[in-house]
């Protein structure tokens, strides 16, 4: 069901500044501040893992990862967003009806060409319902926004897919250097510090591994984790934790927490990247 032709920002001025410089020179800080932290890896990630709560709790964990594509401005088009829906129910996967996203920053225009595909399949719906107030997608705009010239969308909500069911969308998706794969997932939810940290370095561990095995208690994002671990020992995908903290690490008490964390995953030189259909 369409609503808009574009869709606006829905939680500016929650999760992030609305005002549009303030934003820039937020994204711009964190961004520098993440730099400045480590040496940023030479090489290129093809996929991204990254939290979405509000900017004072999670945003600069995310920068961690987002300043990561600080060398692919130029060479990244196409960015394929996938997140669990927190608002309304999705059956398998939800596409929005509309062509381009809104933000503080400026539109993003859709890939139509994969739009095409993705409406074509049985298990998306073209429905901007889902989309309307959900935040774990829009919070990745501005940091795309500030780190990639110009870029197309892909947005998908994930509901009840399997792993198999997101491992073949990813491969449809999947494309070359030109396209980045961003998967929207926080971690543990309010449970207090120790006990967080504990449960997210066990999810980690699972990561990094490849087990996709992870449940919405451990992540929110799980679905399309999983269905990206479920592709991942095929394609020689190396994954690498990039920084993981938690609410009581950033912006909040240590009593009831939220868990976040950001991971790249690379590219191995000697595996062929184009997942076979």
């Amino acid at each position: 069901m369409a609503t808009a032709s574009i869709r606006p920002p829905a939680v500016a001025g929650m999760f992030y500044p609305a005002d549009p410089r303030v934003l820039q020179s937020l994204v711009n800080e964190l961004i520098a501040q993440a730099a400045s932290d480590r040496a940023v890896d030479d090489n290129a990630p093809k996929v991204l893992v990254v939290p979405h709560a509000g900017y004072i709790y999670s945003g600069a964990v995310a920068a961690q990862a987002y300043a990561r594509l600080a060398r692919l401005r130029h060479r990244i088009e196409r960015v394929i967003l996938l997140g669990p829906a927190h608002r309304v129910p999705v059956r398998s996967f939800a596409l929005p009806a509309a062509q381009s996203f809104s933000t503080p920053l400026g539109i993003v225009p859709l890939d139509q060409g994969a739009w095409s595909t993705l409406q074509g399949r049985n298990d998306v719906v073209v429905d901007d319902r889902p989309h309307a107030f959900e935040h774990c997608l829009e919070v990745q705009l501005p940091f795309l926004q500030t780190m990639l010239d110009h870029f197309e969308l892909v947005p998908l909500l994930v509901g009840d897919a399997s792993p198999e069911a997101v491992a073949d969308v990813l491969s449809v998706l999947w494309g070359g250097d030109e396209t980045l794969i961003v998967i929207s997932s926080d971690l543990s939810h309010y449970h207090r510090y120790d006990e967080a940290r504990a449960i997210d370095r066990g999810t980690i561990a699972n990561i990094l591994q490849l087990r996709g095995t992870l449940d919405p208690a451990q992540a929110c994002g799980a679905r399309p984790l999983n269905g990206l671990l479920h592709l991942a020992a095929s394609l020689g995908l190396r994954p690498q934790l990039i920084d993981l903290r938690n609410s009581g690490d950033t912006a909040g008490d240590r009593s009831s927490v939220v868990g976040y964390a950001s991971l790249a995953f690379w590219q191995e030189s000697d595996h062929d990247a184009t997942p076979r259909h």
